[in-house]
């Protein structure tokens, strides 16, 4: 049996490093663990190993709570299992909990964080130095049960208090509380305990925009996970091979690398790479063909990895058109990366994009950039005639992480071709995250 690839994550790092690591020295106090030295001190490293588990929660957390002061919030509900997961570092049963929203979170501007768990879970958590406290979800169970009328008052009951509590005054003394996600029915409870009710999403998301050092090592590992994964893919690819056999092995790689699931099914083969957003299925791949994909996972941490890459399938050599539409793909997103800078704002970003040739335009990729962060985030820069539809006025900021994207493909044509890189701006520019090579056969030349 071959032995299976196998890949660092958080809680451990490469044993192959071909250099000689020095003693590990112990604290300068006499006490407690060993000093481990900075494997991130070259900066040709662009995995680094010095993560932080309790400053990256730490920072995270007064971030949250910096939006609570900035938005004049007296407490927070986080619903979202990403929002939870920013603030907290605390995760359970995800997917369970993206459909079901009964799990919550109680922040307030001042005093203890409070978890309301999925009854008999609450030990996944509560190690968590950043909740001080455990009580059972008082709305789960109500929407399948018919319950959610009568579940809403003891919920809301029961937050008014702690508002009161936290932030002085009578319970339900006109009290500002945010939420990210709930019912209507919800939401209307509070309110009738007193309390002013707002949603938070977006300001959670604008408090996540910027990026800490220690997020900024999960997205680098997140990303060496995923590159592991398409290069798997990338092997795997062969005349008779099933698209969902190539979904597979992505998958594989992914959860090999420490990575938790994959948002979407965007790998299709041939005639299906046109237009883009076909997902795999069970059509097999013949010689000649292209086999684009999008990575879109949940990977190290909760943090993103978003590339998309397009293959050959030999035996033989790509067409001529099949290189001139990969080229174009490779020019767009170069041309537009070579823009990133902080201070740059979306509209001049728009207006200086790779201008797609007209008989591209109508199935461009519907962003030239969007944030990453534990998934698709802030900013989404449009293209010029959907800016201010989509996006609206904004700037780049050192500290982002944003996927630059690349979709060509002619309605009607036999082929499309999806690239995407992921960058870190910085203060001076942007910063590649994406290491996985280009096709060469495709581009017609090395890279």
């Amino acid at each position: 049996m071959s032995q299976q690839p196998h890949h660092p994550t958080l809680r451990e790092v490469p044993g192959d490093l071909d250099q000689q690591l020095p003693d590990v020295p112990a604290r300068p106090d006499g006490g407690g663990a060993p000093q481990v030295p900075d494997r991130s001190a070259s900066v040709f490293d662009s995995l680094p190993m010095d993560l932080d588990p309790l400053r990256l929660r730490a920072e995270r957390l007064a971030r949250t709570r910096a939006m609570l002061r900035e938005q004049e919030l007296d407490a927070v509900l986080l619903f979202d299992p990403y929002n939870q997961r920013y603030a907290t570092g605390s995760r359970n049963m995800f997917g369970y909990f993206l459909r079901n929203a009964t799990r919550y979170l109680y922040i307030p501007r001042e005093g203890d964080v409070i978890l309301f768990e999925y009854p008999g879970s609450a030990h996944v958590s509560t190690w968590l130095e950043t909740i001080q406290e455990s009580r059972t979800s008082k709305v789960v169970w109500a929407s399948v049960n018919g319950r959610d009328r009568d579940a809403a008052r003891p919920f809301a009951e029961e937050i008014a208090e702690l508002v009161a509590r936290d932030a002085g005054g009578p319970a339900g003394g006109r009290r500002r509380v945010a939420l990210d996600r709930c019912t209507l029915g919800l939401a209307r409870a509070l309110e009738a305990e007193g309390l002013e009710v707002e949603d938070c999403m977006q300001a959670m998301l604008h408090a996540r925009r910027l990026k800490t050092a220690d997020e900024v090592a999960c997205l680098s590992l997140s990303m060496s996970a995923v590159e592991a994964a398409v290069h798997g893919v990338e092997r795997m690819i062969a005349p008779g091979v099933s698209e969902t056999e190539l979904f597979a092995k992505l998958y594989e790689g992914a959860l090999l690398g420490g990575c938790e699931f994959i948002e979407t099914r965007l790998l299709s083969s041939g005639p299906k790479t046109n237009p883009w957003f076909n997902e795999a299925g069970e059509r097999r791949v013949r010689p000649g063909e292209l086999v684009a994909l999008d990575s879109d996972t949940i990977g190290v941490n909760s943090y993103y990895a978003d590339m998309s890459r397009t293959f050959f399938c030999g035996p033989g050599r790509p067409s001529g058109t099949q290189r001139s539409l990969y080229s174009m793909a490779w020019e767009q997103i170069h041309h537009n990366a070579a823009l990133l800078r902080p201070g740059l704002a979306f509209r001049e970003l728009a207006e200086r994009a790779w201008p797609i040739p007209e008989r591209f335009f109508d199935q461009r990729y519907p962003s030239i950039i969007h944030g990453v962060g534990m998934h698709g985030e802030k900013p989404l820069v449009a293209h010029l005639c959907d800016l201010d539809r989509y996006t609206g006025d904004g700037v780049l900021e050192a500290g982002m992480v944003v996927s630059v994207e690349s979709y060509v493909g002619e309605p009607g044509a036999a082929d499309g071709v999806k690239l995407e890189d992921q960058y870190l701006i910085t203060e001076t520019g942007a910063a590649r995250m994406t290491r996985y090579p280009f096709d060469e056969a495709l581009l017609d030349r090395q890279v």
